[in-house]
């Protein structure tokens, strides 16, 4: 190999390294926060020509915001895991609330779970501009609507009801352009939860289906070609959108906390409307 050939190879890392770390840094920004992480990554990566061959990247980079949130909401894992195991062999009265709780989490999981295996693979390969564009203004719309709610329910007052609603909004959140986090979270405060609690409960929801996606796709990461090609690439995309997650769900959190969700409803609007004129 000359050294010019040599050269051009660096070149071509190095700028595969700087896409990865941008596409790593879009996905934990717009994860935790109501305006769609495939979407985004989706509108960079027709913007910039950015090609990601497989399923590698997406597994590397959605694993590293679900080990974020997980460290974020660790404390009420551990409590919640305490106490229903307490529950279930104890049949400790104090715990029983939160074992309702974990119960309602895994009610809420169905829905995603079935059109995740039944619709996935067909929602992912119809995934265009102007699907993105339109979603991400019914997203728009849908924060809006809840933008001034102020619901009361706390985590004992929730029922299956509300479990199964918000359930089905995060499965309707499988087509890219609709916020995960902000179906689940417009779901919830529209059954009338207090923000914090359906902040919680979002997230909290966010954590078994990514994780059981996750090991879904291990064995199809171990197999894949691009595993060790690009290993040092997806590292990097790891590594930034763990960051980028932690950080940007602990802003949101605040902004949850005062009620700022229009600002997402304004962005939505803007990013919507510029990707079905010009994508």
């Amino acid at each position: 190999m000359t050294k010019g050939e040599k050269a051009m190879d660096y070149i071509t890392d190095l700028i595969t390294i700087i896409q990865y770390f941008i596409l790593g840094l879009v996905q934990g920004v717009t994860e935790p926060i109501p305006i769609s992480s495939s979407g985004h990554v989706f509108i960079f990566r027709e913007l910039f020509g950015i090609e990601v061959k497989g399923l590698t990247f997406e597994i590397f980079v959605n694993f590293a915001s679900l080990l974020a949130v997980m460290i974020i909401y660790k404390n009420d894992i551990i409590r919640l895991t305490k106490n229903t195991i307490l529950f279930l062999f104890k049949q400790d009265k104090q715990t029983k609330a939160d074992f309702i709780f974990v119960l309602y989490l895994i009610i809420a999981t169905i829905p995603v779970g079935v059109v995740g295996v039944l619709f996935g693979d067909y929602i992912g390969d119809k995934m265009n501009t102007t699907i993105v564009g339109s979603t991400l203004l019914i997203t728009a719309a849908a924060i809006w609507m809840i933008r001034n709610l102020r619901g009361k329910k706390l985590d004992g007052d929730l029922t299956m009801k509300d479990a199964m609603i918000v359930g089905l909004a995060q499965a309707i959140a499988v087509t890219p352009g609709i916020s995960r986090s902000g179906a689940s979270i417009v779901a919830a405060m529209m059954v009338g939860m207090r923000q914090d609690t359906a902040l919680r409960f979002a997230f909290l929801l966010y954590i078994p289906v990514s994780l059981g996606t996750t090991i879904l796709e291990v064995p199809e990461l171990i197999a894949s070609s691009e595993f060790q090609a690009l290993l040092i690439p997806n590292l990097i995309a790891f590594i930034t959108a763990f960051v980028a997650t932690y950080f940007a769900l602990k802003w949101f959190m605040g902004i949850m906390a005062r009620g700022n969700l229009k600002y997402f409803s304004y962005y939505c609007l803007v990013v919507g409307i510029l990707v079905i004129v010009f994508l």
